[in-house]
């Protein structure tokens, strides 16, 4: 073997480490390769070129896509250093015990009583933000064929539970950026809600109870107050009562006497300041 076919092979073959090595630690970490490139700042298609082993990286790239890994650049292309996929997930949990944020992708969730604004609030962020929305009750009744009501009065408390814990699951596996709403009942479940705070930005949405109440009512449900005299008082308490879990959020938008649009830019504002759609926010 000549020394110009010795050098061609030994490119091809740090080329072939780098692109292994690439992939595994941007699996780890979670990341989509868009997610990696807002990140580095290096191009989707650059990206696409280097994890296929094709065409060559200036150090200066290689250097940042590193950083965008947190990983050492001789990581990515030393030969006695190899950074496989299991190394590349227990640094993935060695850097979440360090800065619990990474766990939390840019996902973003939003916490608070039924009337609160998060399904407004929600939606249009996100439209601004050109990231999706969704409200985990609508997952729950497209994948179950019945409305929320229905599935709670088939599997019970315990069942629906179960099922709104599988949802949320599913969501956090196949998204890395977005916005949910999530009921505010999700407090009662301790280790789904443990979840919602380990595995989201969340953000609490709060108004008075007497807006909460307005509100339900003028979506047209008219049940808080048929024939219960006492149902402020109920709406109260169980305010009161979820508020200590709901200050368990990051950050919290009132509502209260607000117009939404300057609610939504209030929520605009706390995920701009505190980056959290670029994956590197408060642990």
């Amino acid at each position: 073997m000549s020394k110009d076919t010795q050098i061609q092979d030994d490119g091809t073959e740090i080329m072939e480490r780098l692109a292994t090595r690439v992939r595994a630690a941007r699996a780890a970490l979670g990341l989509s390769r868009r997610a990696l490139s807002e990140r580095s700042g290096v191009s989707p298609r650059y990206l696409a070129q280097i994890e296929a082993g094709e065409g060559n990286i200036s150090v200066i790239l290689l250097d940042r896509v590193a950083a965008a890994l947190d990983v050492r650049i001789e990581a990515l292309v030393s030969a006695t250093d190899p950074v496989d996929a299991e190394a590349a997930r227990v640094m993935q949990l060695y850097q979440a015990a360090q800065n619990p944020a990474i766990l939390r992708a840019q996902r973003v969730c939003l916490v608070g009583l039924r009337g609160a604004g998060k399904s407004t609030l929600g939606a249009q962020a996100a439209e601004k933000l050109k990231i999706p929305f969704i409200e985990l009750n609508d997952l729950i009744e497209a994948q179950s064929g019945m409305p929320t009501s229905e599935v709670m009065a088939l599997y019970g408390q315990d069942g629906y539970r179960a099922i709104e814990a599988q949802a949320l699951d599913e969501i956090v596996a196949s998204h890395n950026k977005l916005i949910l709403a999530v009921s505010g009942g999700i407090v009662g479940a301790p280790a789904t809600y443990a979840q919602v705070l380990e595995r989201f930005h969340t953000i609490w949405i709060r108004t008075s109870p007497a807006e909460h109440m307005a509100r339900v009512r003028a979506q047209g449900d008219l049940r808080p107050m048929e024939g219960n005299p006492a149902a402020m008082d109920q709406l109260k308490a169980l305010l009161e009562a979820r508020t200590p879990e709901y200050e368990r959020a990051f950050a919290q938008v009132a509502t209260t006497t607000r117009p939404v649009q300057s609610s939504v830019n209030d929520l605009l504002a706390i995920i701009a300041k505190h980056r959290l759609l670029n994956g590197l926010g408060p642990a």
